[in-house]
């Protein structure tokens, strides 16, 4: 009982509440429970846990000490700070109260005694340990002094670089900030010059300061290139003879235009029994880089490749990435495959992984393949009808199975040789984007399975690609939204994931469709790693891993490795559970960071784009509503922009949360989510990442 309560107080620290309404809080319903609840109340008291205030019961803030938690500042200059090991809510910090913390700190909190509002507010008093101990940001140099403007806007502060410390650097460099003292928050924190990027504005420096800002290991060092450079081209015979030898078989690629590493290959024919023979090829990258060794720890560190807007930051390094493990047409390679027999109606009968060469004959881009699909002539076109054709079989089956096909809208951008945006515009998923998807995915379920689905009393250790259920109560606030769009979606029903696809299917080509995925997915619960195998909700698939890109993801090398390994029987582990524990919530995590980078070269390259357009009008939705204004998503190039409050000139605007809802006093004209609108482009302000829009026509 005194768990339960104590629980409930920390959720809403502040904020009072009668033993009564507790009750109903708690659903204690039966007399014993209350007078339970009631007697643990007033030993809360004694402890002086909570303090009595007439009839009314409440945290006693000032006995809750010092606190330790995360920092999150944001751009308007307040702060929240996250709690450690504890469920109590975010902590208010306002800006005259961050001391000396940047974004993302470890901060101890001093809760203040007397209490206003909702929030529970405090102020850091300390700060335990750097989120960053280096800062990137621009010189630039007053009369008397220099001083770094830092990159991220949640960094509210300049940083003073005395004359002595600049490194060689000059006003209108890119730099790197290190060694950064900061003793008093009445004066600016001070640093020193490690590093200089390169000029800002070009290209090559705005994408290592957004590495930077991302902590994404942007040069490799000198030993893991030195490592990559004794890798030989040449395969030795020995080990084309320990294969499964498929060169002559007819193998390909297919892959987007601008791709760089090829990391899978397909082959398919159809047996004598009619059924098909699939073969998914994936670049055997574990041959090359041996566990724990320079490139492994680095490819560990980085965790994966991070693709910004015209450029790469790989795993590997190119030697490998590009050119030794890529499968590039007409050249042997070293690949770890899934060959697998399937019925025309798409069930796995038979398979087999092993360790094979191949020499892929074509490398296709997305586009080749669908044309030859539509016109039913050129290179392989027999074998792209026979793909195209289970590959449809495969997903109806897994769809009806229950598998949710989430479609994120994404944009491609044409470059100049500088690297400024001259065009943008939206990626169309074909037929042939599908059908490698689905190969794929029948392959990592297939190593996946191979693996977790034995019976055995201690399972063998494994990464899997998980996805937990979904929250109810984000479920129903879902269900909220989307009611409020004109459509249903039962948060009630057995079967979830098929209510989710019945609702994706209905909004399939409408100007609402990306704005209902974005919200759905954020609905959901993240993909993850973990050697635990709960299921991967999304797909709907029991047993899930990553196995077929291991050139840009590590997940997959840890798998192609422990593959092998349990294939060979060795004694011992290859990876304890905890070691694979550590690697997925490190993967994990560059994952997340790698999303948010490449998200953010995204929304810079659509402001690049937009600098040029300001005074047009654009058909836009509206994708977001805040107290302050709206949000619209421009439905051609899917740039994010904001109309400010001061910007709707034509009545009084307030904010209705529940309805997701801007409502004018006077007019009572509403602005709501998925609302359709014409907008014209007032300003972009490219350093702080900030697009504004005013509206020209309420719908069209």
């Amino acid at each position: 009982m005194k768990k339960e309560i104590k629980s409930y107080f920390k959720k809403n620290a502040g904020m009072g509440i009668k033993p009564t309404e507790l009750a109903k809080r708690l659903r204690i319903d039966k007399e014993f429970e209350y007078s339970a609840m009631k007697a643990a109340l007033h030993d809360l008291v004694d402890e002086e846990y909570l303090e009595k205030s007439g009839k009314r019961y409440k945290l006693n803030i000032g006995a809750q000490g010092k606190l330790v938690g995360t920092i999150t500042i944001t751009e308007k200059g307040f702060g929240f700070v996250t709690l450690q090991n504890s469920n109590m809510n975010d902590i208010f910090i306002a800006a005259r109260n961050l001391g000396t913390a940047f974004n993302r700190d470890t901060v101890e909190v001093a809760l203040f005694a007397k209490q206003k509002g909702k929030n529970i507010e405090g102020q850091v008093v300390n700060v335990l340990k750097r989120n960053k101990e280096e800062i990137v940001g621009d010189l630039e140099k007053t009369n008397s002094f220099y001083f770094v403007k830092p990159y991220e806007k949640e960094i509210h502060r300049d940083i003073y670089i005395s004359e002595k410390d600049l490194n060689g650097a000059k006003a209108g460099d890119k730099v790197v900030v290190h060694e950064i003292e900061w003793k008093s928050h009445l004066l600016n924190p001070e640093g020193r010059i490690k590093e200089i990027l390169g000029k800002s504005g070009t290209y090559d420096t705005e994408i290592a300061a957004l590495a930077r800002e991302f902590n994404l290991p942007y040069i490799f060092p000198k030993q893991v290139l030195k490592e990559a450079e004794k890798i030989k081209h040449e395969i030795p015979e020995e080990e084309c003879n320990r294969r499964l030898d498929l060169r002559s078989e007819t193998v390909f690629t297919i892959d987007p235009v601008d791709a760089k590493d090829f990391d899978d290959a397909v082959s398919l024919e159809v047996l004598e029994n009619g059924n098909y023979k699939l073969g998914v090829h994936i670049a055997d990258v574990s041959h090359y880089v041996a566990n724990r060794s320079h490139l492994d720890n680095e490819s560990l560190k980085r965790g994966n490749s991070v693709y910004f807007v015209g450029k790469v930051i790989p795993m590997l390094p190119e030697k490998l990435s590009t050119d030794i493990c890529s499968l590039v047409p007409y050249k042997d390679r070293l690949t770890y495959s899934v060959i697998a027999e399937l019925t025309p109606s798409g069930k796995v009968e038979s398979y087999e992984i092993a360790k094979t060469i191949i020499n892929s004959k074509r490398r296709f881009n997305y586009d080749e393949a669908q044309e030859i699909i539509e016109k039913q002539s050129g290179d392989f076109y027999q074998e792209l009808t026979l793909m195209n054709n289970l590959a449809k079989t495969l997903r109806t089956k897994r769809m009806s199975k229950g598998s949710i096909n989430f479609i994120t809208p994404e944009v491609q951008f044409e470059l100049d040789q500088n690297g400024i945006p001259i065009g943008i515009t939206k990626k169309v998923q074909k037929e042939s984007h599908m059908l490698v998807e689905e190969f794929m995915l029948l392959a990592n379920q297939v190593v996946a399975k191979h693996i977790g689905g034995a019976r055995r009393k201690n399972p063998l250790p494994y990464i899997y690609r998980v996805h937990d259920l979904p929250d109810q109560e984000k479920i129903i606030e879902f269900s909220k939204f989307v009611k409020s769009l004109g459509y249903s979606f039962n948060p009630s029903s057995a079967n979830k994931t098929k209510e989710f696809q019945k609702l994706l299917d209905k909004v399939k080509g409408t100007e609402e469709e990306a704005l209902i995925n974005e919200v759905a997915i954020r609905s959901m619960a993240k993909a993850v790693y973990s050697p635990d195998n709960i299921g991967h909700y999304g797909l709907g698939f029991r047993h899930y891993t990553h196995f077929t890109s291991p050139i840009r993801r590590y997940s997959d090398l840890v798998v192609h490795r422990l593959l092998f390994y349990y294939k060979d029987a060795k004694k011992g582990d290859l990876y304890t559970y905890d070691e694979l524990e550590e690697i997925s919530d490190h993967i994990s995590a560059t994952e997340r960071s790698a999303i948010s980078a490449e998200r953010l070269s995204v929304k810079i390259k659509q402001a690049e784009f937009l600098q040029n357009h300001v005074g047009e009008e654009f058909h836009a939705v509206v994708n977001g509503v805040t107290h302050f204004g709206m949000f619209v998503e421009l439905t051609q190039t899917l740039a994010e922009g904001l109309i400010k409050l001061r910007d709707l000139e034509d009545d009084f605007y307030v904010y209705d949360e529940k309805n997701y809802s801007l409502i004018g006093r006077r007019t009572k004209k509403r602005y709501r989510l998925g609302d359709k609108v014409v907008v014209k482009l007032i300003r972009v302000d490219k350093e702080k990442r900030e697009i504004d829009f005013m509206i020209v026509n309420e719908n069209y």
